[in-house]
């Protein structure tokens, strides 16, 4: 009889564990039609900035990497929904939060790092580059 009361049990924890996964989690679920719109949308943001660069459509460099630059970032936010299923409600926002953390490490780092490089190109040895314009 106690073994009858142990597989009644556990049959009783196997319908508990059936009802947690009900994958009513908020979290979006893969599709086809959703790994294709990524897709899609990956090829395009990179076939543009392809473009950009060998039609040489912008007379400046610089505006032809900001609009580069900018085209990388909406690439990553498609990679991050369609291919990651990251929003604020999978894991209960955790993911999101765990992200805007890593953005704001990532900002911080580039930017002290850009910040130091050039005040040491600016404040080390200022006579360096006025005495190569003179060199032979």
């Amino acid at each position: 009889m106690s073994a009858h009361t142990d597989t009644s049990a556990h049959g009783a924890d196997h319908g508990a564990h059936d009802d947690h996964h009900g994958h009513d989690d908020g979290a979006p679920h893969a599709t086809f039609k959703g790994y294709m719109t990524g897709f899609v949308l990956s090829v395009i943001l990179t076939a543009i900035p392809f473009w950009l660069v060998m039609g040489n459509v912008f007379d400046k460099s610089s505006t032809t990497a900001m609009v580069i630059l900018g085209f990388a970032v909406v690439q990553i936010l498609v990679h991050m929904v369609y291919f990651l299923h990251m929003n604020a409600k999978s894991e209960h926002g955790w993911t999101m939060l765990a992200l805007i953390f890593t953005i704001v490490v990532v900002v911080i780092t580039l930017s002290g790092s850009l910040w130091v490089m050039y005040h040491m190109n600016h404040n080390m040895m200022p006579g360096l580059m006025h005495d190569m314009h003179k060199a032979p």
